[in-house]
């Protein structure tokens, strides 16, 4: 097994900072297939997430992010990079102004990108509809 642990500081506050972890366990559950539970508490919330190869949580407070995943045999053998993508995306996310309209942004134009028309007239359009994603329900709060 091999573990992540990941602390970023921000200036949030306990409002924002929620609700951008939530919104980021909706998209979890729907775009990694994670269970995830959010637990909202007075000075800080934790949500919790589980997948095949990959469970953990994300402490949020009012001014830091806290994840600690532990990765399964086979996640395991990509630590670095799935811990460098996550640094690289909550650190870029937490320089915007206002990071849960970034999370939305950016959101929206991974999907204009994965739904474009395909550049070459010979790609085949069963791939695109392959690749498309179940809906899974949103987090649940406990």
């Amino acid at each position: 097994m091999a573990d992540i642990h990941i602390v970023r500081e921000h200036g949030l506050g306990l409002p924002q900072a929620r609700k951008l972890a939530f919104r980021w366990a909706e998209v979890a559950e729907k775009k990694m297939d994670m269970d995830c539970t959010y637990e909202e508490g007075k000075v800080s919330d934790v949500v919790s997430f589980k997948r095949p190869g990959a469970s953990g949580e994300l402490k949020v407070t009012k001014d830091r992010f806290e994840l600690v995943a532990r990765l399964g045999l086979l996640l395991g053998m990509f630590k670095g990079k799935i811990e460098s993508e996550i640094v690289r995306n909550l650190d870029e996310l937490l320089q915007q102004e206002d990071p849960l309209h970034a999370f939305e942004e950016g959101l929206a134009s991974h999907e204009a990108r994965k739904h474009a028309k395909p550049a070459r007239p010979h790609a085949e359009p069963h791939k695109a509809a392959a690749k498309a994603v179940a809906k899974v329900p949103a987090a649940r709060k406990k």
